[in-house]
């Protein structure tokens, strides 16, 4: 399973270069708020998940219908790029202002030997009381790492008993209908974020 996943994810990678170099082509010289990254039609990324609240409630991706989802996967002993990353997503929420109502930030662990719901949920509000943090079961988190293409291998040295995961870092805009909308790049800013989910709401 996990091989799966990891070539899911390069694969993810690879699309993904190809679609960022389109782009970086198309926009040489203009000066461009937007930074997501659409998909080609062929490529399916993200679906059902079936994970724990921070109260250990059962939360499925159907519960957010209606609701945009703006879905990161990290994990709370994650030393840099996590933080960085939900401070750009709550940069992006105010940025927002209202319509920020309409959109659901969700952190996932990708490391659910450690993470458990309640440690997600202390964890998500030292950021911001709207952020939603998920665990699972090992089987429940590797089934959406493997839905959303997302890459994540402990690593230790075999002189620790402590370690470290390492995982891609991807943002998720996900649609009121559960589809995939757009990706965000790692440092995108929270401007950025703000922009490209108005844009997609406008196009609904």
């Amino acid at each position: 399973m996990l091989r799966v996943i990891r070539w899911l994810a390069i694969g993810l990678v690879l699309i993904l270069a190809g679609v960022w170099a389109g782009v970086w082509w198309r926009g040489q010289g203009e000066s461009n708020p937007i930074a997501g990254i659409t998909m080609p039609g062929n490529v399916t990324v993200g679906g059902p998940f079936a994970l724990a609240d921070p109260d250990g409630k059962l939360v499925t991706d159907t519960d957010f219908r209606g609701r945009w989802m703006l879905i990161y996967f990290g994990y709370t002993f994650c030393p840099d790029v996590c933080p960085t990353e939900l401070q750009a997503v709550v940069a992006g929420l105010e940025k927002l202002g209202p319509l920020a109502s309409k959109v659901v930030p969700i952190f996932i662990t990708v490391d659910p030997e450690r993470d458990t719901p309640a440690a997600m949920g202390e964890y998500v509000k030292l950021f911001d009381d709207r952020l939603v943090g998920l665990s699972g079961t090992q089987a429940q988190i590797t089934a959406a790492l493997r839905a959303y293409r997302v890459y994540a291998v402990k690593s230790a040295s075999k002189a620790s008993t402590s370690y470290l995961m390492d995982h891609s870092s991807f943002l998720y805009l996900m649609g009121p209908d559960g589809k995939l909308r757009t990706l965000f790049k790692p440092d995108t800013s929270g401007d950025e974020i703000a922009a490209t989910i108005r844009l997609k709401m406008n196009e609904l």
